[in-house]
């Protein structure tokens, strides 16, 4: 993966999440057109996948063509697509995308979208200097991904990286996991949701809190506070594990304004071998397009 530049990606790209499906066309690493359309969290992996055929051909994929697949949950060694969070895929358990994929498009590389994004920004983004860096997207939930040495990494059981659910001192409630007391329970938008509704302001979602926040709502600010405390917390403990030296934030609550400083503000408070970088990340919705491809070119690179 070291030898991997971003002028090598030429192909395609989809980027099935909770909310969006998109497609894209790159050529010599740069996004050169984009389709997109709402994800039916309730449909099948069938559905899904033709979902995505009807993006990509209209992007004028050819089967066999370089082709990466970003997708949310789990993707194990063997291939196989599991929700974590049946909340958003009620109907994806134990599918074998790596083969349907083969079937559907000729073949293609499937990732964890956070972990596609990662790549993404740990090659070509904010982590595109770093030898030991973490991607945290903070945003319905909590994800992520690692890039140790310039390569993802990855485990069996395709868990690696879903940082949002290690435990939170933070942290109280449950998470989309099913685990109790994960960063996730306390910094990701539907906690945010939910601790707004228990400060009696029922039916916030986390862009009206912050929208409250910037308006001087103490409540607001002391939920958005937590958030970025547990983040903090979460990256003091990934550099203590991994030896971090960048961390970067993406998703809608990572990269909405003030968020990234009330991190580096929480972050002050730790100890300085326990404080890496924290940057912005990069590519935005892009990350995890790049990313994805970039896991099929290095694989037919290796």
């Amino acid at each position: 993966m070291t030898a991997l530049h971003k002028q090598d990606l030429t192909g395609f790209a989809a980027d099935l999440g909770g909310t969006k499906i998109a497609a894209a066309r790159i050529e010599r690493g740069e996004v050169v057109g984009r389709r997109q359309m709402p994800t039916d969290g309730s449909a099948g992996p069938e559905a899904q996948l033709a979902a995505m055929r009807e993006l990509l051909t209209g992007l004028g994929h050819a089967r066999g063509a370089p082709l990466g697949i970003a997708v949310a949950g789990r993707i194990d060694a063997a291939g196989k697509w599991h929700a974590v969070n049946h909340g958003t895929f009620s109907a994806i358990r134990d599918f074998d995308l790596g083969a349907a994929a083969e079937t559907a498009f000729g073949g293609a590389s499937c990732v964890n979208d956070a972990a596609a994004a990662a790549l993404g920004e740990g090659l070509f983004g904010a982590g595109r200097d770093s030898e030991a860096f973490a991607y945290i997207t903070v945003s319905t939930g909590v994800g992520g991904g690692l890039v140790l040495g310039k390569r993802l990494v990855t485990s069996a059981n395709g868990l690696a990286g879903h940082v949002g659910f290690a435990s939170s001192p933070l942290g109280r409630g449950p998470c989309g996991s099913g685990r109790r007391g994960t960063v996730e329970s306390v910094a990701g938008g539907r906690a945010i949701a939910a601790a707004a509704a228990a400060a009696g302001n029922e039916g916030c979602d986390a862009r009206a809190v912050f929208a409250a926040a910037a308006d001087g709502a103490g409540w607001a600010e002391e939920i958005i506070g937590h958030s970025a405390e547990a983040i903090a917390c979460l990256i003091a403990d990934l550099g203590a594990i991994l030896g971090l030296d960048t961390v970067a934030l993406g998703g809608s609550i990572g990269l909405a304004p003030g968020y990234l400083d009330r991190v580096r503000s929480a972050l002050a408070q730790e100890p300085e071998p326990f404080r890496p970088r924290v940057l912005a990340a990069e590519l935005a919705h892009d990350a995890p397009l790049i990313g994805a491809l970039a896991a099929e070119t290095g694989r037919k690179h290796a």
